[in-house]
């Protein structure tokens, strides 16, 4: 008996993933734990073995689909299995497909009404699906395991940009870390399918949008929709062959074929209907470019917007004069070549020193049972900007670590950002974040707590500045630092306190060892 492989759970809070690419085709044969696919969660790529050994005879999803947690993947059939054509595939709970059926499945598939006669449908109802920016639609593709290598994407995980250079300033600055960004972390439809649910089917209608002529359409399948809308069909003219009148694929090609007096072929893949054009500038016609809102990016938007919504933030700043911060570094790296220390590893052990001082900071608010939860031990999230979006790595228990071993781990975490292999584990439960923006070359910024954190440290660039020192005009390393808090833990007092202590070590190291 065929056996199907569900997209298992791939970290925590994760309820679906993208299909970035196959690394199989129906018919192949694989072994246990090769890898069948490459997923994008809202958190990573991620690289996924199939439990099963066989031959490939259905892959659920193409190249751009998000697939739901659970939901079938792969189906795999014994490499003694004999007779059947793979192409024809198998239904998602591996029993071999009943005969006179396999059209119906390709109607289905196809967003044909036919669906509610006969056999049912195969496909978990939730799954959501997307296309890219030119990638066929997926409504022009017929059966879920045909054409499993079309539209892959290259160069899917990409590192960050790390130390970048951006919009560096005339003057001298310093080199402040490996990582840098934001101050949120990481959530997929971006497109909204609409379509009516069976029963209503069934009842001989489908609710659909009202048409350009103000008459509903008979719809049921988002495939339909999808194509139409792809094609520039008005469905309220299309006069349905379906049951009770219901729009087929069938009928939205017919209608495009005679609008354009052209041949089109069922089988051919369809060109992405291009971007609507925007109002002249200047003269100049210029076209809207569609970014889907998936992956990082939404999960980014996501926590933001819940952010913003639930947290009542204050930002305060102060301008701190770093010269002495610096000289400490120096004396470390000269003591210790093999294990330099970096200016961020330095500004982390201040704020762990700054947490044990003032553990309000250290909290997240459980508005549920209305509490404030005090994290008895600190995991540090550092802000990073990456090709994909933005992440926040996170070091556990880092109040335990050593000056060096928390740079060492610092380094660690930046290579693996930069491979892509941050495994979604790590990119989760953090308790407060340190945000080094100033490697993007600008001076403050009022970032965005990261949910549910109580508390963020950003760090601006480190220049040569004037600066009063006893008295007397210099020429000192000099930056910002500001702190933005969640003021339902604590008050100004604290949050003052707190960046003021922040601040005397960085200016006076002293004090920080003091404290160490």
């Amino acid at each position: 008996m065929s056996r199907v492989f569900n997209l298992p759970d791939l970290g925590e809070g994760l309820t679906e993933a993208e299909i970035v690419s196959w690394r199989v085709a129906v018919g192949d044969t694989v072994t246990v734990d090769q890898i069948v696919v490459e997923v994008e969660t809202a958190k990573a790529v991620v690289d996924v073995p199939c439990p099963y050994a066989g031959r490939v005879v259905a892959l659920h999803g193409t190249a751009g689909e998000s697939r739901p947690v659970g939901q079938p993947l792969v189906t795999i059939a014994p490499l003694d299995a004999a007779g059947g054509s793979p192409d024809a595939g198998l239904p998602g709970d591996g029993r071999p497909e009943p005969p006179g059926h396999a059209a119906y499945r390709e109607q289905e598939r196809a967003g044909s009404g036919n669906v509610l006669i006969g056999y049912g449908t195969g496909h978990a109802p939730t799954t959501r699906r997307r296309r890219r920016v030119g990638t066929p639609p997926a409504g022009s593709r017929a059966g879920a395991g045909a054409g499993s290598s079309a539209g892959l994407r290259a160069g899917s995980s990409a590192g960050p940009r790390v130390g970048s250079s951006a919009g560096s300033s005339a003057g001298s600055r310093v080199d402040q870390g490996e990582i840098g960004g934001d101050s949120s972390v990481p959530g997929h439809d971006f497109s909204s399918i609409d379509a009516a649910g069976a029963g209503a089917a069934r009842g001989g209608a489908a609710s659909a949008g009202a048409g350009a002529g103000g008459g509903a359409a008979l719809v049921i399948s988002p495939l339909v929709r999808r194509l139409a809308r792809d094609r520039g069909v008005d469905l309220t003219t299309v006069r349905g062959t379906g049951p009770g009148g219901i729009v087929r694929r069938a009928d939205v090609e017919e209608a495009s074929t005679a609008a354009s007096s052209s041949t089109v072929l069922a089988a051919a893949p369809l060109a992405p209907a291009p971007a609507p054009a925007v109002a002249a500038v200047s003269g100049a016609a210029e076209d809207d470019v569609v970014v889907p809102l998936r992956g990082v990016r939404k999960a980014v938007a996501d926590k933001l917007s819940r952010s913003r919504r639930e947290i009542p933030d204050v930002t305060i700043w102060v301008d701190v004069d770093a010269t002495g911060l610096l000289d400490t570094r120096a004396a470390i790296n000269a003591a210790n070549p093999e294990q330099p220390v970096s200016v961020l590893a330095l500004l982390a052990r201040v704020c762990l020193a700054g947490l044990r001082r003032y553990p309000d900071l250290n909290s997240r608010v459980d508005t549920g049972r209305g509490e404030i939860v005090r994290s008895g031990r600190v995991h540090l999230g550092i802000a990073a900007q990456t090709d994909r979006g933005l992440v926040v790595p996170v070091i556990a228990d880092a109040h335990r670590m050593t000056t060096t071993e928390l740079a060492a781990e610092l380094a660690r975490t930046t290579a693996d950002a930069r491979a892509g292999t941050l495994p979604p584990a790590r990119l989760t439960g953090g308790t407060f974040t340190l945000n080094n923006y100033g490697v993007f070359g600008v001076d403050g910024s009022t970032p965005i707590i990261n949910h549910p954190e109580a508390a963020l440290l950003g760090v601006g660039r480190i220049v040569d500045k004037p600066w009063v020192v006893d008295g007397q005009l210099a020429v000192r390393k000099v930056g910002q630092l500001s702190l933005t808090f969640d003021h339902r833990v604590c008050d100004g007092g604290v949050a003052g306190g707190f960046l003021r202590f922040v601040a005397d070590c960085v200016e006076q190291p002293a004090v920080l060892i003091a404290n160490v």
